[in-house]
């Protein structure tokens, strides 16, 4: 993984860590922070997503979501395959700096997910009701993945992997 260090080491002193105003992010094992998307207009989580210390410093210094893809081992900005950027508008850290939360204003057809849909949470568990069928909340997706990607899936021909590559 491409590793950059534009952060300085998270504080020991959870104070600090907690309470200060230094951004000095907590990556994970794999040089991850989890990176929560969510729409600035409507307010819905669009999608889920990790950075590495680059990829982080990239979103920073040009307000345009950047992630690192776990599958293919690189940086991606979202959007640059479909035309569905993520402009970010304000970028937020939470308490322990394990993880950050992008508000976005996404262009093009204003989807998130590689399938089509505006969020990558279009399918809702029905809770309560356990071995219900999923149930979706987005009707239609805002483009065609075909039509973009040259698959149906979003995913490289052939892939079946089932994760999300980051291809766009």
């Amino acid at each position: 993984m491409t590793e950059t260090a534009p952060f300085p080491a998270a504080s020991r002193d959870p104070d600090a860590l907690e309470m200060g105003r230094t951004l000095s992010p907590r990556f994970d094992a794999n040089g991850l922070v989890t990176a929560v998307v969510v729409d600035v207009v409507g307010r819905d989580v669009v999608m889920l997503a990790h950075m590495n210390a680059e990829a982080l410093a990239k979103t920073i210094e040009t307000g345009v979501a950047t992630y690192w893809s776990r599958s293919r081992a690189a940086l991606w900005v979202k959007g640059e395959t479909s035309g569905n950027r993520q402009i970010v508008k304000r970028l937020r850290v939470d308490c322990d700096q394990d993880a950050v939360v992008l508000e976005v204003e996404v262009e093009g057809h204003g989807a998130s997910c590689h399938r089509g849909f505006h969020s990558c949470f279009y399918r809702e568990i029905p809770v309560g009701r356990p071995g219900a069928p999923l149930a979706f909340v987005e009707s239609d997706p805002a483009f065609d993945p075909k039509a973009v990607y040259g698959t149906a899936s979003g995913h490289a021909p052939g892939c079946g992997c089932g994760e999300d590559h980051g291809d766009d």
